[in-house]
């Protein structure tokens, strides 16, 4: 069997979608309050864990399990085009699995568990019989918690050595819970082949309307929610940045609403930053002496 070359490989890993758990991670290791200089080798090595290696996997797994699909609508995959030939798509995503639980299990138990949910997520939302994917209330959920929730949590972890404080778990929490949002958003992209393929996303459950006033109120409750924690744990300046990068996401969100299938992808590039400019506050808000 021909083996896939090395390009074929990274584009298949799909390394522009590290971008957001890296991010996640960067915000947990922030709100750990421990420098970096601490724990320097740690940190590189939770990162790779968070982008190259976890997300990576879920790609491989997405794009395995979607292959016949992606045969019709894109074809120039990796898989699809036979620049991935035979199963080494499967075999990619088996192998990167078990090096990040590798790699999880070096950098303690705590991330060891959260990289093991992680990855059993990233299973589930592409290979049957789950297949999470194919409902935007699950899918979406899978998503969030494993691009920001997770992350946040290993980042926090991987710093302290030890498992996160309770006021770092809660802000992932909620910061993945927004995030569920924004994969609303981005589901607006592929209505059309979504109706064609059966896949339940929410913008086709509730139309393009609904789930753009849905996506709306889910990203911006939990941030209510956290400024509301800074507010009671004494950061009252960290909690008016978070209001204000919130003021500007009502006002990009009012130009979404009004026409939510065309904004859709505007918003997903310059509401969703302002959305992790505010993880980033947060972050150091527990940096400053919240956990303290």
């Amino acid at each position: 069997m021909s083996r896939p070359e090395p390009s074929a490989v990274l584009e298949l890993l799909k390394p522009i979608t590290w971008f957001a758990p890296m991010w996640a991670f960067g915000c947990g290791a922030v709100s750990s309050g421990v420098p970096a200089s601490a724990r320097w080798a740690m940190a590189i090595v939770g990162i790779a864990l968070a982008g190259p290696l976890v997300c990576a996997t879920s790609q491989a797994v997405n794009d395995w399990y979607d292959r016949h699909v992606d045969a019709i609508n894109e074809p120039n995959r990796p898989i699809p085009s036979g620049r991935i030939p035979g199963r080494w798509g499967l075999y990619i995503a088996c192998l990167w699995t078990a090096l990040s639980l590798t790699v999880a299990a070096s950098l303690g138990l705590p991330v060891l568990v959260a990289a093991a949910f992680g990855l059993a997520l990233a299973w589930a939302y592409s290979a049957p019989p789950l297949r999470l994917k194919q409902n935007g209330w699950w899918g979406n959920s899978a998503v969030a918690i494993c691009y920001e929730g997770l992350p946040w949590f290993t980042g926090a972890a991987v710093m302290a050595s030890s498992l996160p404080d309770a006021r770092v778990i809660a802000l992932a929490l909620l910061y993945s819970l927004g995030a569920h949002g924004i994969m609303t958003l981005n589901d607006f992209k592929a209505i059309e082949g979504d109706i064609k393929m059966g896949v339940r996303s929410l913008p086709v459950q509730l139309g393009a309307a609904r789930a753009a006033r849905l996506a709306c109120l889910v990203m911006a409750v939990p941030q209510f929610v956290v400024i509301g924690l800074l507010v009671a744990w004494g950061r009252p300046y960290h909690a008016a940045t978070v209001v204000a990068l919130l003021a500007g996401q009502f006002v990009l969100m009012a130009r979404l609403l009004k026409d939510p299938r065309g904004q859709a992808a505007f918003y997903n590039a310059t509401g969703t930053t302002l959305y992790v400019l505010g993880m980033l506050a947060s972050a150091f808000a527990l940096r400053s002496g919240v956990a303290s």
